[in-house]
């Protein structure tokens, strides 16, 4: 069985920078090892996977697909550039005809449009918190006197056994300034730009592009 595989770099234009992530195009589900073990072949810190939901569906024609993300390791629940790429994939690439797309995920319904900017996507916010001191209590004293900063931990990324410095979105800084539109431009090694806006009911708006690096056939 031979499967369309592609690697995308998200909230980017240029090749080898923004935040890579593998897509998968599938005409049929898989079982989970065989998820598990193609992301772990492509060894990115999430490989997609988009799922025909119906028979009679194809990936042009149709708005609603099935959507999960695999790190290396396991599955996670939301993976945002990740979600860009296959956005990307379906409406660059494979050129769906729909303005906007749907996907049926472990988060719920994720919508994606496009627009002059790029891709927008619908994701949930999830908050950041602070970490109480209770929780690293033992750490402070191993530490001593080494000054140590505070940190929020994202809800969804404290299992993933992956690193995600190259262009990652939070809402922490929403929160800091006050503010529910902003730029951002990820300062790592690669790089990466991004819109933010922030919604009522939970819901948050970014707005990326991407840049189509790799197409191939997976043989499984």
């Amino acid at each position: 069985m031979q499967l369309p595989v592609f690697v995308v770099d998200a909230f980017t234009v240029e090749s080898f920078r923004g935040n890579p992530a593998a897509v998968c195009l599938l005409e049929n589900e898989l079982d989970e090892e065989t998820h598990q073990k193609i992301a772990r072949e492509m060894n990115l810190s999430e490989t997609a996977f988009i799922r025909k939901l119906h028979p009679t569906d194809n990936f042009t024609q149709s708005s609603c697909f099935g959507l999960r993300w695999f790190t290396p390791a396991t599955e996670v629940p939301l993976c945002g550039h990740a979600t860009l790429a296959s956005s990307a994939v379906l409406f660059h690439k494979i050129k769906n005809v729909n303005k906007s797309i749907t996907f049926l995920t472990l988060s719920g319904e994720l919508k994606a449009r496009q627009a002059d900017e790029g891709i927008v996507m619908d994701l949930p916010l999830y908050p950041t918190y602070p970490k109480a001191h209770e929780e690293v209590q033992d750490l402070i004293q191993v530490l001593g006197t080494v000054r140590v900063q505070d940190i929020h931990y994202s809800p969804d990324t404290r299992k993933l056994l992956v690193r995600l410095d190259d262009s990652y979105g939070s809402s922490y800084w929403s929160q800091q300034l006050g503010k529910k539109e902003m730029r951002a431009f990820q300062c790592s090694c690669r790089g990466g730009e991004m819109k933010i806006s922030l919604r009522d009911g939970g819901r948050v708006d970014i707005t990326g592009q991407t840049a189509l690096v790799l197409e191939g056939n997976l043989t499984i």
